[in-house]
């Protein structure tokens, strides 16, 4: 599990933010228990991460700013249904 994450909880849903140096292993451990909606940086962009009820499920492409990204991101859980 991953502790003492940042979570920007402004709007719904929640979203935490991974450190760096944190792995897509440990993101995908992290979700498929607590269930959290995470975003994480990737190769300069951020990458959003949800859990499906079976597997972990990544968008990408949110582009290099984190409230862009947290934006984007919870337009695109709450068009899918993922909140």
């Amino acid at each position: 599990m991953l502790e003492n994450l940042d979570i920007d909880d402004s709007d719904t849903p929640a979203i935490g933010l991974v450190p760096p140096g944190v792995s897509w292993e440990e993101v995908r451990d992290h979700i498929k228990i607590a269930h959290h909606h995470l975003l994480m940086l990737d190769d300069g962009d951020y990458t959003g991460a949800y859990w499906t009820g079976t597997d972990m499920a990544l968008v990408r492409d949110l582009g290099p700013d984190p409230e862009e990204a947290i934006g984007e991101f919870r337009v695109y859980l709450q068009e899918h249904d993922e909140t």
